[in-house]
């Protein structure tokens, strides 16, 4: 397994009401992230907040091109960004589910206690298959085919590629010590942005190649 620490770009926030980042997704143009009661949206240009969506956001944070998809305790609402209106919601797994991500038109959903990540169904929510980890999983993304996820466990925080047929590690790029990671989401090319629990900060950090 490859090992490397983390290069950390460019620092966002905190912001003003959002003292928890919690999922955060990439729409082409801004990075949306949770923090508890609202949908953020942030210009990564800029590093400023553009506008906010209220509603339940408490952890994982997905956008499938059209629409934002939240998860808010035990259920996975679909959002329209432009309205902020809820169009449909389905049950989330359960167990402690953190991270999200949409790919190969189906959501992936990580389940932090459970350490596992799950493939489900985006109308019904039904299980389709899932994956094992060895550590708590928090963040979840897809990029070039590769599948990524974030640990938090105590002070230590990584991301990581694994083989999502085996679950296998191949990959880990190592957060310094006391920066966690609580959403995970790539930029479709070489950065991935992640959410950084109670510090209220969202992090960019090179993706290795």
């Amino acid at each position: 397994m490859k090992r490397s620490a983390a290069e950390i770009l460019r620092e966002y926030g905190p912001f003003p009401g959002a003292e928890d980042v919690a999922g955060v997704t990439f729409d082409g143009q801004h990075v949306w992230f949770a923090s508890g009661d609202k949908l953020n949206a942030l210009d990564p240009g800029s590093g400023e907040m553009v506008r906010s969506i209220d509603v339940a956001a408490h952890a994982g944070t997905a956008f499938d091109g059209e629409h934002l998809f939240q998860i808010a305790e035990d259920r996975i609402q679909k959002i329209d960004p432009k309205t902020g209106r809820v169009l449909a919601t389905i049950p989330a797994p359960g167990g402690g589910d953190s991270g999200l991500a949409w790919a190969e038109g189906t959501l992936w959903v990580g389940q932090y206690r459970d350490r596992k990540i799950h493939q489900i169904d985006p109308q019904t929510g039904a299980i389709l298959r899932t994956i094992d980890s060895n550590r708590f999983v928090t963040g979840v993304t897809w990029v070039d085919g590769e599948l990524w996820h974030a640990t938090w466990e105590a002070d230590e925080s990584e991301v990581r590629h694994i083989d999502p047929e085996t679950g296998k590690v191949l990959e880990s790029v190592e957060m310094p010590p006391g920066m966690g990671i609580s959403g995970l989401e790539s930029n479709g090319s070489d950065q991935f942005y992640c959410g950084g629990g109670r510090s209220g900060k969202v992090r960019a950090i090179r993706r290795p190649t």
